[in-house]
């Protein structure tokens, strides 16, 4: 919600698509195909992949970016289990924001609580 609102106020078109896999560009964030790649090796618990995304990026951006990219990623996956396991429900007026994106993305038909 929050990327597609920074590019409504700066004009930047992004591709929400990218955060469910759905678009190989990256979303049209700079390196975005990097960071998509090293998320999804994290999520899935491919060691071999992660370790080869990490690689990745020191090459490109360098190891203060690989330790921010880690925090985000940690960080975005604590949020909704931390929610989730206190039974934090969505508020209405960001279910309301979010109907648009949700639907087009088949976010509603997830199951966000799979482990591996």
């Amino acid at each position: 919600m929050r990327l597609s609102m920074s590019g409504e106020h700066t004009g930047n078109e992004y591709g929400l698509e990218a955060a469910i896999g759905n678009d190989a560009s990256g979303g049209g964030l700079p390196d975005g195909d990097l960071l998509s790649e090293y998320a999804e090796a994290i999520c899935a618990h491919d060691e071999e992949r992660a370790a080869k995304g990490r690689a990745e990026i020191v090459a490109k951006l360098g190891e203060v970016a690989l330790v921010d990219i880690a925090g985000v990623i940690a960080a975005f996956n604590g949020y909704p289990r931390a929610a989730d396991a206190t039974g934090i429900p969505l508020e209405d007026y960001k279910e309301e924001a979010t109907e648009k994106m949700r639907g087009e993305l088949g976010l509603d038909s997830l199951n966000h609580c799979k482990t591996a």
